[in-house]
């Protein structure tokens, strides 16, 4: 008979790409570690790992063993929820994913406050970019992420948070500052400046403005960052200028509000979700979790319909 345990070794064996740290992370000795995985081999007469290869991968027949595994170890955690409901508890783990371009400006205004109200629940946060949160979540090392939508994959759900406007940032002498209507063609030119490649903002940016792929900059020098802090700082010693998400610009002091500009004849929305695998157990934590994230913004935010969502990523 299958255990969970063999479930857990076997998927920690294929996380880790090798036995003995596998075992470290299930708190058991290596050799036990492989006299279960061996058992559970010969119980169903295959091979689930190809031991001959370095790192440790899984056989054809293993790596779907290790998917159903997966699934069959999601669903027994919920028996775990559906008790600590029962008994009105509110515990358990969530571990959380979040883009560059929202941590610093999203989780001073949450995180705090969650675990305040739920001194229980062991909370961690790591700051990735979009495609390695998927990956982690489908690999079960992330509970949830918050990153923008649409991501068009049907492995996950979303649960949109909030609505920001993609706003303008300009130098204080910027002929964008002083214009009196600012419409989308505007900022079509070799002198935005842009994160580096694979933060979403930057594709959305790049879709918004109609920039071609290979466009020469006309920038004093090439920049590759992922902190949109950094962009501001270089924006106002260099000249310049970029676009920049609501939330990073809602809390810049006085001094700085007449380089925000918005655009006139339109208005480009960034998507912000809540995202978690299909498969997740922990329903009542990330309700929690969306509504604590939701409540942290304002609420004009919460309106999809105050304008037009910027799409990054194909369908």
């Amino acid at each position: 008979m299958i255990t969970l345990i063999q479930l857990e070794y076997i998927v920690a064996v294929e996380k880790f790409k090798n036995f003995v740290k596998a075992s470290e992370a299930c708190f058991v000795t290596q050799p036990t570690l492989s006299m279960q995985i061996k058992k559970l081999e010969e119980d169903l007469g295959v091979v689930i790992f190809d031991r001959t290869k370095k790192p440790v991968i899984p056989t054809e027949v293993g790596r779907k063993i290790i998917e159903q595994g997966k699934l069959v170890l999601h669903h027994s955690r919920r028996i775990s929820e559906i008790i600590e409901v029962f008994h009105q508890r509110i515990s358990g783990k969530m571990r959380i994913g979040i883009i560059p371009t929202l941590a610093p400006y999203l989780l001073p205004r949450f995180a705090g406050n969650f675990k305040k109200k739920y001194p229980e629940v062991q909370f961690s946060i790591r700051e990735m970019i979009t495609e390695k949160i998927a990956e982690d979540l489908l690999n079960d090392k992330l509970d949830a992420g918050i990153f923008v939508t649409p991501y068009h994959d049907s492995r996950f759900k979303e649960w949109p948070i909030f609505y920001e406007e993609m706003k303008i940032y300009a130098s204080a002498d910027h002929r964008l500052i002083n214009k009196t209507e600012i419409l989308i063609k505007d900022v079509e030119t070799p002198e935005i400046w842009l994160l580096s490649d694979g933060h979403c903002f930057r594709d959305q940016v790049i879709n918004l403005c109609s920039i071609p792929e290979n466009a020469e900059s006309d920038l004093p020098f090439e920049f590759e960052g992922g902190s949109l802090d950094t962009l501001m700082k270089i924006i106002d010693k260099e000249g310049g200028f970029t676009l920049l998400p609501e939330i990073a610009v809602m809390d810049l002091p006085d001094s700085k509000q007449h380089q925000i500009r918005s655009f006139d004849n339109y208005k480009p929305l960034r998507e912000v979700s809540l995202i978690f695998s299909r498969n997740f157990a922990k329903d009542r934590l990330i309700k929690l979790l969306f509504k604590e994230v939701q409540s942290c913004v304002p609420e004009f935010m919460h309106n999809k319909d105050r304008g037009s969502i910027v799409e990054w990523r194909e369908g």
